[in-house]
């Protein structure tokens, strides 16, 4: 078994409460989840207005496959109008 990893840091600039961050962040999740079929949460920054830490996780027998998939949400996500992609971080898990 494969899981793919990224870690993803987002400013949300347009953000002026936690009321206005977490609609961007609600709407991103859900397109990100229905577009790819992985599982993905905010894990960081929670209380913070315009910052974000996404975690994403994609399991496969394949490493290729879950490299392929991590690549495909970092584009989705880095090329989304309401949030700005900062910083990314991609791992491979073998179990």
């Amino acid at each position: 078994m494969v899981i793919g990893t990224l870690v993803l840091r987002l400013q949300v600039p347009g953000s002026e409460s936690l009321k206005d961050k977490r609609q961007v962040v609600r709407s991103l999740v859900a397109r990100v989840r229905r577009t790819f079929d992985v599982a993905i949460a905010e894990v960081g920054d929670q209380d913070l207005w315009q910052a974000v830490e996404l975690g994403v996780a994609c399991v496969s027998n394949d490493a290729r496959h879950a490299d392929e998939v991590c690549q495909k949400v970092l584009n989705y996500v880095g090329a989304d109008g309401e949030a700005l992609l900062v910083d990314s971080r991609f791992e491979i898990v073998r179990l």
